[in-house]
Protein backbone atom coordinates (compact mmCIF):
# COMPACT_ATOMS: atom_id res chain seq x y z
CA UNK A 1 0.00 0.00 0.00
CA UNK A 2 0.74 3.23 -0.86
CA UNK A 3 2.94 5.55 1.86
CA UNK A 4 1.33 8.74 3.21
CA UNK A 5 3.56 11.66 3.24
CA UNK A 6 2.78 14.68 4.68
CA UNK A 7 4.49 18.42 3.37
CA UNK A 8 6.10 20.98 6.08
CA UNK A 9 8.01 23.99 5.81
CA UNK A 10 11.90 22.96 5.53
CA UNK A 11 12.46 26.65 7.55
CA UNK A 12 9.96 26.02 10.59
CA UNK A 13 11.13 22.54 10.55
CA UNK A 14 14.73 23.15 11.02
CA UNK A 15 13.62 25.48 13.57
CA UNK A 16 11.41 23.20 15.69
CA UNK A 17 14.72 20.94 15.22
CA UNK A 18 16.89 22.58 17.31
CA UNK A 19 13.95 23.79 19.62
CA UNK A 20 13.34 20.07 20.26
CA UNK A 21 17.45 19.56 21.11
CA UNK A 22 17.54 22.45 23.59
CA UNK A 23 14.41 21.24 25.03
CA UNK A 24 16.31 17.59 25.30
CA UNK A 25 18.87 19.73 27.77
CA UNK A 26 21.66 19.84 24.62
CA UNK A 27 23.55 23.17 25.00
CA UNK A 28 23.24 25.97 21.90
CA UNK A 29 26.19 25.09 20.24
CA UNK A 30 25.37 21.34 20.14
CA UNK A 31 21.84 21.46 19.59
CA UNK A 32 22.61 23.81 16.12
CA UNK A 33 24.72 21.37 14.82
CA UNK A 34 22.72 18.57 15.58
CA UNK A 35 19.75 19.97 14.23
CA UNK A 36 21.93 20.95 10.97
CA UNK A 37 22.62 17.76 10.95
CA UNK A 38 19.28 16.04 10.59
CA UNK A 39 18.37 18.93 8.45
CA UNK A 40 21.21 18.39 5.91
CA UNK A 41 19.62 14.50 5.85
CA UNK A 42 16.11 15.84 5.76
CA UNK A 43 16.77 17.84 2.39
CA UNK A 44 18.86 15.48 0.68
CA UNK A 45 17.83 12.19 1.61
CA UNK A 46 14.67 9.87 0.31
CA UNK A 47 12.14 9.51 3.44
CA UNK A 48 13.01 5.78 3.01
CA UNK A 49 16.44 5.84 4.04
CA UNK A 50 16.13 6.37 7.70
CA UNK A 51 17.73 9.62 8.16
CA UNK A 52 16.72 13.65 9.07
CA UNK A 53 14.23 14.25 11.83
CA UNK A 54 12.49 11.26 12.37
CA UNK A 55 15.54 10.42 14.69
CA UNK A 56 14.49 13.13 16.94
CA UNK A 57 12.58 10.76 19.08
CA UNK A 58 15.69 8.00 19.04
CA UNK A 59 17.98 10.82 20.37
CA UNK A 60 15.16 11.81 22.88
CA UNK A 61 15.07 8.16 24.30
CA UNK A 62 18.71 7.73 24.35
CA UNK A 63 19.45 10.94 25.99
CA UNK A 64 16.86 10.42 29.05
CA UNK A 65 18.04 6.97 29.29
CA UNK A 66 21.71 8.60 29.36
CA UNK A 67 22.55 6.43 26.78
CA UNK A 68 24.23 9.36 25.51
CA UNK A 69 25.85 12.44 26.83
CA UNK A 70 24.50 15.44 25.35
CA UNK A 71 26.85 17.27 27.37
CA UNK A 72 30.07 15.43 27.10
CA UNK A 73 33.32 16.44 26.96
CA UNK A 74 35.41 16.95 23.71
CA UNK A 75 38.31 15.68 24.82
CA UNK A 76 41.47 15.81 22.51
CA UNK A 77 43.42 13.13 24.27
CA UNK A 78 46.87 13.28 22.37
CA UNK A 79 47.94 15.69 19.56
CA UNK A 80 50.04 17.02 16.80
CA UNK A 81 49.83 19.68 14.16
CA UNK A 82 48.47 16.95 11.57
CA UNK A 83 47.17 14.84 13.81
CA UNK A 84 44.51 14.08 16.99
CA UNK A 85 43.37 10.94 19.33
CA UNK A 86 39.66 12.29 20.22
CA UNK A 87 37.57 10.47 23.21
CA UNK A 88 34.07 11.66 22.80
CA UNK A 89 32.63 9.89 25.91
CA UNK A 90 29.06 9.37 24.42
CA UNK A 91 28.55 12.66 23.35
CA UNK A 92 25.80 13.46 20.39
CA UNK A 93 28.01 11.56 17.91
CA UNK A 94 27.00 14.66 15.01
CA UNK A 95 28.32 16.95 16.97
CA UNK A 96 31.45 15.46 17.91
CA UNK A 97 31.88 14.39 13.84
CA UNK A 98 31.73 18.37 12.51
CA UNK A 99 33.97 19.54 15.79
CA UNK A 100 36.32 16.65 14.66
CA UNK A 101 35.83 18.29 11.15
CA UNK A 102 37.21 21.68 12.16
CA UNK A 103 39.94 20.38 14.09
CA UNK A 104 41.42 18.39 11.13
CA UNK A 105 40.47 21.38 8.44
CA UNK A 106 42.84 23.74 10.78
CA UNK A 107 45.39 21.19 11.34
CA UNK A 108 45.66 20.89 7.55
CA UNK A 109 45.92 24.73 7.17
CA UNK A 110 49.07 24.25 9.21
CA UNK A 111 50.40 21.10 7.63
CA UNK A 112 48.22 20.44 4.38
CA UNK A 113 46.71 17.56 5.62
CA UNK A 114 44.92 17.04 8.81
CA UNK A 115 43.46 13.82 10.28
CA UNK A 116 41.09 13.52 13.15
CA UNK A 117 40.41 10.10 14.75
CA UNK A 118 37.49 9.69 17.82
CA UNK A 119 36.92 6.94 19.99
CA UNK A 120 33.60 6.53 22.40
CA UNK A 121 31.56 8.04 20.27
CA UNK A 122 27.95 7.31 19.19
CA UNK A 123 25.60 7.46 15.99
CA UNK A 124 26.63 10.50 13.63
CA UNK A 125 24.27 11.01 10.98
CA UNK A 126 24.49 11.87 7.12
CA UNK A 127 28.75 11.36 6.77
CA UNK A 128 28.42 14.21 4.38
CA UNK A 129 27.51 16.31 6.96
CA UNK A 130 31.37 16.56 8.51
CA UNK A 131 32.86 15.88 5.33
CA UNK A 132 31.57 19.36 4.22
CA UNK A 133 32.65 21.48 6.90
CA UNK A 134 36.51 20.98 5.57
CA UNK A 135 34.98 22.91 2.28
CA UNK A 136 34.66 25.96 5.06
CA UNK A 137 38.45 25.92 5.08
CA UNK A 138 39.08 25.34 1.57
CA UNK A 139 39.86 21.84 1.73
CA UNK A 140 38.63 18.67 0.70
CA UNK A 141 36.91 16.79 3.43
CA UNK A 142 36.35 12.92 4.07
CA UNK A 143 34.90 11.16 6.93
CA UNK A 144 33.94 7.69 7.33
CA UNK A 145 32.35 5.69 10.67
CA UNK A 146 31.76 1.92 11.93
CA UNK A 147 28.36 1.11 13.29
CA UNK A 148 26.50 -1.80 14.49
CA UNK A 149 27.39 -5.25 12.59
CA UNK A 150 24.58 -5.41 10.29
CA UNK A 151 26.80 -6.61 6.70
CA UNK A 152 27.66 -10.31 6.45
CA UNK A 153 31.18 -10.85 5.54
CA UNK A 154 31.37 -12.18 2.30
CA UNK A 155 30.76 -15.92 2.18
CA UNK A 156 29.08 -15.12 5.75
CA UNK A 157 25.58 -15.42 7.18
CA UNK A 158 25.97 -13.30 10.02
CA UNK A 159 26.83 -9.81 10.90
CA UNK A 160 30.08 -8.81 11.86
CA UNK A 161 30.90 -4.86 10.15
CA UNK A 162 28.26 -1.81 9.72
CA UNK A 163 27.14 -0.03 6.91
CA UNK A 164 29.90 1.65 8.09
CA UNK A 165 29.84 5.24 5.98
CA UNK A 166 31.92 7.09 3.74
CA UNK A 167 31.23 11.09 2.90
CA UNK A 168 33.64 12.87 0.45
CA UNK A 169 33.07 16.56 -0.65
CA UNK A 170 35.31 18.85 -2.37
CA UNK A 171 34.41 22.44 -3.94
CA UNK A 172 33.32 23.09 -7.50
CA UNK A 173 32.64 26.12 -9.28
CA UNK A 174 28.84 24.43 -10.55
CA UNK A 175 26.76 25.77 -7.56
CA UNK A 176 27.19 23.02 -6.16
CA UNK A 177 29.55 20.55 -3.97
CA UNK A 178 30.59 16.93 -5.25
CA UNK A 179 29.46 15.05 -2.67
CA UNK A 180 30.10 11.28 -2.38
CA UNK A 181 27.26 9.93 0.70
CA UNK A 182 27.54 6.23 0.72
CA UNK A 183 26.99 3.56 3.20
CA UNK A 184 29.07 -0.14 2.38
CA UNK A 185 26.08 -1.73 2.29
CA UNK A 186 24.13 -2.34 -1.06
CA UNK A 187 20.88 -0.87 1.06
CA UNK A 188 19.96 -0.32 4.97
CA UNK A 189 16.73 -1.62 6.62
CA UNK A 190 15.36 2.21 6.52
CA UNK A 191 14.69 1.40 2.72
CA UNK A 192 13.97 -2.41 3.46
CA UNK A 193 11.26 -1.24 5.77
CA UNK A 194 10.04 0.92 3.32
CA UNK A 195 10.17 -1.75 0.57
CA UNK A 196 7.81 -3.97 3.21
CA UNK A 197 5.14 -1.14 4.50
CA UNK A 198 4.45 -0.32 0.72
CA UNK A 199 4.28 -4.32 -0.20
CA UNK A 200 6.96 -4.63 -2.18
CA UNK A 201 9.42 -7.04 -3.18
CA UNK A 202 13.00 -5.55 -3.08
CA UNK A 203 16.40 -6.29 -5.20
CA UNK A 204 17.79 -9.66 -4.59
CA UNK A 205 21.44 -8.07 -3.36
CA UNK A 206 20.17 -6.45 -0.74
CA UNK A 207 20.01 -9.16 2.50
CA UNK A 208 20.18 -12.53 3.62
CA UNK A 209 17.52 -14.45 5.82
CA UNK A 210 18.47 -15.57 9.03
CA UNK A 211 19.49 -18.85 7.31
CA UNK A 212 21.96 -16.58 5.12
CA UNK A 213 20.11 -17.26 1.61
CA UNK A 214 20.14 -13.99 -0.57
CA UNK A 215 16.15 -12.48 -0.58
CA UNK A 216 13.29 -10.53 -2.57
CA UNK A 217 11.18 -10.41 0.93
CA UNK A 218 11.58 -7.21 2.91
CA UNK A 219 9.97 -9.07 5.84
CA UNK A 220 12.62 -11.85 5.76
CA UNK A 221 15.88 -9.19 5.24
CA UNK A 222 14.60 -7.26 8.08
CA UNK A 223 15.20 -10.34 10.17
CA UNK A 224 18.49 -11.25 8.78
CA UNK A 225 21.66 -9.03 7.32
CA UNK A 226 22.89 -6.60 4.92
CA UNK A 227 25.19 -7.28 1.99
CA UNK A 228 28.12 -5.10 0.62
CA UNK A 229 28.48 -2.89 -2.71
CA UNK A 230 29.79 -5.16 -5.22
CA UNK A 231 30.28 -8.31 -3.45
CA UNK A 232 33.37 -8.88 -1.44
CA UNK A 233 34.57 -5.31 -2.59
CA UNK A 234 31.81 -3.65 -0.07
CA UNK A 235 32.75 -6.47 2.47
CA UNK A 236 36.62 -5.68 2.38
CA UNK A 237 36.11 -1.51 2.34
CA UNK A 238 33.72 -2.03 5.49
CA UNK A 239 35.92 -4.17 7.20
CA UNK A 240 39.29 -1.53 6.96
CA UNK A 241 36.89 1.00 7.81
CA UNK A 242 36.56 -0.22 11.32
CA UNK A 243 40.37 -0.74 10.84
CA UNK A 244 40.60 2.97 9.75
CA UNK A 245 38.02 4.13 13.00
CA UNK A 246 37.64 1.53 15.83
CA UNK A 247 40.82 -0.46 15.40
CA UNK A 248 43.42 2.32 15.50
CA UNK A 249 41.55 4.50 17.92
CA UNK A 250 41.53 1.83 20.99
CA UNK A 251 37.30 2.41 20.30
CA UNK A 252 34.75 -0.24 19.17
CA UNK A 253 35.09 -2.52 15.92
CA UNK A 254 33.33 -5.39 14.88
CA UNK A 255 30.63 -6.93 17.09
CA UNK A 256 31.22 -3.97 19.55
CA UNK A 257 29.70 -0.83 18.18
CA UNK A 258 25.82 -0.40 19.70
CA UNK A 259 26.24 -4.09 21.26
CA UNK A 260 25.69 -2.48 24.67
CA UNK A 261 22.74 0.31 24.42
CA UNK A 262 24.41 2.74 27.42
CA UNK A 263 27.72 3.11 25.51
CA UNK A 264 27.32 3.01 21.50
CA UNK A 265 31.25 2.56 21.51
CA UNK A 266 31.46 4.38 17.63
CA UNK A 267 34.52 5.58 16.40
CA UNK A 268 34.78 7.80 13.50
CA UNK A 269 37.85 9.54 11.10
CA UNK A 270 38.09 12.86 9.46
CA UNK A 271 40.41 13.88 7.10
CA UNK A 272 41.02 17.18 5.58
CA UNK A 273 42.95 17.73 2.78
CA UNK A 274 44.39 21.44 2.33
CA UNK A 275 43.59 22.08 -1.33
CA UNK A 276 45.96 25.80 -1.40
CA UNK A 277 49.07 23.48 -0.58
CA UNK A 278 48.82 22.29 -3.65
CA UNK A 279 47.86 25.13 -5.80
CA UNK A 280 45.09 28.35 -5.65
CA UNK A 281 40.89 27.53 -5.12
CA UNK A 282 40.21 28.82 -8.40
CA UNK A 283 42.41 26.58 -10.02
CA UNK A 284 41.32 23.68 -8.62
CA UNK A 285 37.72 24.19 -9.22
CA UNK A 286 38.25 25.50 -12.75
CA UNK A 287 39.84 21.98 -12.85
CA UNK A 288 37.28 20.21 -11.28
CA UNK A 289 34.23 21.96 -13.32
CA UNK A 290 36.15 20.74 -16.61
CA UNK A 291 36.18 17.24 -15.05
CA UNK A 292 32.47 17.60 -14.62
CA UNK A 293 31.87 18.33 -18.10
CA UNK A 294 33.84 16.26 -19.43
CA UNK A 295 32.03 13.26 -17.55
CA UNK A 296 28.20 15.24 -18.71
CA UNK A 297 29.64 15.05 -22.42
CA UNK A 298 29.87 11.30 -23.06
CA UNK A 299 27.20 9.04 -24.94
CA UNK A 300 24.07 8.32 -22.80
CA UNK A 301 23.41 5.00 -22.37
CA UNK A 302 19.53 3.53 -23.26
CA UNK A 303 17.23 4.80 -21.06
CA UNK A 304 18.86 7.73 -19.13
CA UNK A 305 18.16 11.10 -19.32
CA UNK A 306 21.76 12.66 -18.25
CA UNK A 307 24.88 11.67 -16.72
CA UNK A 308 24.94 13.20 -12.92
CA UNK A 309 27.78 13.11 -10.46
CA UNK A 310 28.26 13.05 -7.01
CA UNK A 311 26.18 15.08 -5.11
CA UNK A 312 24.09 16.71 -8.16
CA UNK A 313 20.55 14.47 -7.37
CA UNK A 314 21.06 15.52 -3.14
CA UNK A 315 21.27 19.28 -4.71
CA UNK A 316 18.14 19.32 -6.76
CA UNK A 317 16.11 17.46 -4.09
CA UNK A 318 17.15 19.99 -1.57
CA UNK A 319 16.20 23.16 -3.84
CA UNK A 320 12.82 21.11 -4.51
CA UNK A 321 12.10 20.68 -0.77
CA UNK A 322 13.40 24.49 0.21
CA UNK A 323 10.74 25.64 -2.30
CA UNK A 324 7.82 23.41 -1.73
CA UNK A 325 8.71 21.92 1.55
CA UNK A 326 9.93 18.60 3.29
CA UNK A 327 8.07 15.35 2.42
CA UNK A 328 7.86 13.66 5.63
CA UNK A 329 6.55 10.08 5.90
CA UNK A 330 3.15 10.34 8.39
CA UNK A 331 4.25 8.11 10.94
CA UNK A 332 7.33 10.71 11.39
CA UNK A 333 4.99 13.45 11.36
CA UNK A 334 3.24 12.05 14.01
CA UNK A 335 5.60 10.89 16.21
CA UNK A 336 7.42 14.25 16.18
CA UNK A 337 3.92 15.94 17.12
CA UNK A 338 4.20 13.57 20.07
CA UNK A 339 7.44 14.38 21.12
CA UNK A 340 6.38 18.13 21.02
CA UNK A 341 3.50 17.74 23.34
CA UNK A 342 6.41 15.34 25.53
CA UNK A 343 9.25 18.40 25.13
CA UNK A 344 6.46 20.96 25.39
CA UNK A 345 7.56 22.11 22.48
CA UNK A 346 5.69 24.10 19.77
CA UNK A 347 4.52 22.08 17.03
CA UNK A 348 3.74 25.12 13.96
CA UNK A 349 2.74 22.20 11.19
CA UNK A 350 -0.41 21.50 10.36
CA UNK A 351 -0.78 17.84 8.76
CA UNK A 352 -0.83 18.77 4.79
CA UNK A 353 -1.32 15.56 3.07
CA UNK A 354 0.42 14.80 -0.37
CA UNK A 355 0.19 11.32 -1.16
Amino acid sequence: MAITLVRVPADKLADFTYKAFRAMGVPEDEARMCAHGLMYSELHTLPGQGQGVRRLPIYYERISRGYVNPTAPFEIVKETPALALVDAHNGLGSAVAQRSMHLAAQKAKVSGVGTVIVRNSTHFGSSAVPALVALDYKCIGVAMTNAGPEMAPWGGATGVTGTNPWGIAAPTGMGFPLVLDIALTTAGKGMMRWYEREGKKMPLDWALTPEGHETDDPSAAMQGFLLGIGGHKGYGLAVMTDVLTGVISGGGYGLMPYSNPAKQDVAHTFIALDIEFFMPLKAFTDRVDAFIRDIKAQKLRPGFDEILVPGEIDHRREQHYRRSGCELDAEVFDQLQELAATLKVSFPFRREVIS
